[in-house]
């Protein structure tokens, strides 16, 4: 890793805490927090070298953030929103939001389109990797529970 990506890492750690810090989480949630933040723009950064669609990576990134916060949920008997949603902060696509509605303030509908579409794939990125993971951890979790039952 390169100095600026490992200082985007810890930017994402900042900002995670930040966010997490704003929604109220306290005590050692706040550092698991910050700590989502860290492995989601660190993972990221680890992925883009070496898969080229930024779609897939915010798929993966989403998907092993929501197993985590799935896990921390569990150990620190809290909702896994706590952990989902400021971890993935640093994934939002902002800039490209941001772009897409310049070119339609501009009237540039060409690139507002194109800039859209992508901006909307991303978005369904991290959506769809939060279902998968969400999805297939109360799947087993269902699995293991008629397990214990029998």
């Amino acid at each position: 890793m390169t100095n600026n990506e490992i200082l985007q890492v810890i930017t994402g750690f900042i900002g995670s805490m930040g966010f997490a810090v704003l929604y109220n989480i306290r005590g050692k949630r706040l550092i698991f927090a910050g700590l989502g933040g860290f492995l989601s723009w660190g993972l990221f950064v680890i992925l883009n070298k070496i898969i080229p669609n930024e779609a897939v990576n915010y798929f993966l990134v989403a998907f092993v953030i929501s197993v985590y916060a799935e896990i921390m949920a569990r150990i620190l008997k809290t909702p896994t929103t706590t952990f989902i949603t400021t971890s993935l902060i640093p994934l939002i696509p902002g800039s490209s939001l941001y772009y897409t509605m310049a070119y339609a303030f501009e009237n540039d509908f060409e690139r507002f389109l194109q800039k859209g579409a992508y901006t909307l794939q991303l978005s369904s990125a991290l959506a769809l990797g939060i279902i998968v993971a969400t999805t297939l951890t109360k799947l087993i979790n269902n699995l293991l529970n008629t397990k214990n039952k029998l």
